[in-house]
């Protein structure tokens, strides 16, 4: 797709020469000479950048008019790059107005080596940020339709990865078949066990949880299916099984493939007839209970090696449910982030870099710990990068990549001008803000 930018500038040369120029470049350009044809054409035409003089009357120099036509712009389009061509003498305007958004300035006259790596690079980014902003909306209008149509149980989430991973389990929720649901520790496994139950028509049954990899090894058949008094040494009084429990509802058996193969054999036989003894009965019992399941082993792997009963797989794997890992949902990060912060705190511009570069081994859980940390030990009611205490490799020149140009400034503003403690609490070293300033043309 082909760029468009607007030139507003009484120098008919001016526009002239910036038009050649894009045009060897690719690059379409309209030109303006005054503030109200520029603003017109903004309201009839649509553009991805603007370059604005900043005096439009042959006697003035103050350059009060760029201010007026920059902050008219900033009225029609807030997010709409804009580049300054300023003069010596209203130099200090233009810092101002980088100060409260502009893009970028350029002194006449201009290199154009210089002009063009910065249009290049505003195109580019305005790019990606309405690319952003198209997925953000696509992906609350997939959330809003799931909120508005299931009960999501509380579970936060905008990644579409994450959406498309609900649309599925709410999709199967109303039926009967078993689901297993796979992933890495700590990425949330039970709640999407939560959002099935909730959707289902067992939402008002019982909903038994069995962490079938903490229970001892000789105790898994008793704890499942129930044992009779005097069946062994200690089972003084007889004791009803989680399936028996379940009974009517639903059984979620997390970290299935944890479970030894004579614990499988006997789960396969009640998933296949929904009959079962408790241990020492001979007396068979039968129950109605749908199974949810959950692992983060590679079960195909546990086959191969004789661990896990293929038939069994087959059986808990009517629908199986990949979820994916924090780091494979990144825009989850921030919106789990604010969710379990206290009301009275919030995250720094640089605390969300940083969340959004670390690596999350430990998934949810562990981002829970880190803000729960955080909370904690932050000084006032903003959480800045260093309380997170989170060791990334190579962070400054990550997150230095990534950071914008208003990120920058407002660290600036909130640490009334001090480059060092900026620069703290975005997670940069001092060397690193001043790069990042210079290559977005904020004055020292």
């Amino acid at each position: 797709m082909q760029h468009k930018i607007l030139v507003i500038d009484d120098n008919q040369d001016v526009i002239k020469a910036l038009k050649l120029l894009f045009l060897l470049n690719d690059i379409d350009c309209d030109g303006a000479t005054s503030p109200d044809k520029g603003l017109a054409m903004l309201k009839s035409s649509t553009y991805d950048l603007v370059i604005q003089d900043m005096n439009f009357t042959s006697d003035t120099t103050s350059g009060a008019e760029g201010k007026a036509l920059y902050q008219a712009i900033r009225q029609l389009n807030p997010d709409l790059p804009i580049i300054l061509l300023t003069a010596w003498a209203n130099l200090e305007m233009a810092v101002e107005l980088i100060k409260d958004g502009a893009a970028d300035y350029l002194e006449k006259p201009w290199r154009e080596e210089k002009l063009l790596a910065s249009v290049n690079q505003l195109l580019e980014m305005y790019r990606l940020e309405k690319a952003q902003f198209q997925q953000q909306q696509q992906s609350i209008a997939r959330t809003t339709k799931l909120t508005d149509k299931f009960d999501l149980a509380g579970l936060i989430c905008a990644d579409p990865a994450m959406l498309s991973l609900l649309e599925v389990a709410t999709q199967v929720a109303h039926s009967d078949a078993p689901v297993l649901i796979t992933g890495p520790n700590g990425a949330g496994k039970e709640k999407i066990a939560e959002v099935i139950v909730a959707n289902s028509p067992y939402r008002d049954a019982p909903f038994i949880k069995v962490n079938a990899g903490a229970l001892p090894a000789d105790l898994i058949e008793a704890e499942l299916f129930g044992v009779v008094s005097g069946a062994y040494t200690g089972a003084t009084k007889s004791r009803v099984g989680r399936f028996e429990a379940a009974d009517g509802g639903t059984l979620f058996l997390d970290e299935i493939g944890n479970l030894p193969l004579s614990g499988q054999q006997k789960l396969l036989r009640v998933l296949q007839t929904g009959e079962f003894e408790p241990v020492g009965s001979s007396q068979t019992k039968r129950v109605k209970v749908r199974v949810l399941s959950a692992t983060n082993a590679e079960l195909s792997n546990a086959i191969s090696q004789g661990l896990f009963r293929e038939d069994l797989y087959y059986r808990l794997n009517m629908i199986e449910l990949n979820l994916p890992s924090l780091a494979q949902r990144p825009e989850d990060i921030i919106p789990l982030a604010e969710h379990f912060i206290d009301s009275s705190k919030q995250l720094s511009s640089g605390a969300q870099h940083t969340l959004k570069r670390y690596h999350w081994p430990g998934n949810v859980r562990e981002l829970q710990n880190v803000i729960g940390r955080a909370t904690l030990l932050a000084q006032g009611n903003t959480i800045e990068a260093q309380d997170l205490g989170l060791n990334i490799k190579q962070t400054s020149s990550a997150i230095s990549s990534e950071l914008s140009a208003q990120d920058i400034r407002t660290a600036l503003e909130n640490n009334d001008g001090n480059v060092t403690h900026a620069a703290k609490s975005l997670g940069l070293s001092r060397q690193a803000m001043y790069r990042r300033m210079d290559k977005f043309g904020i004055a020292r």
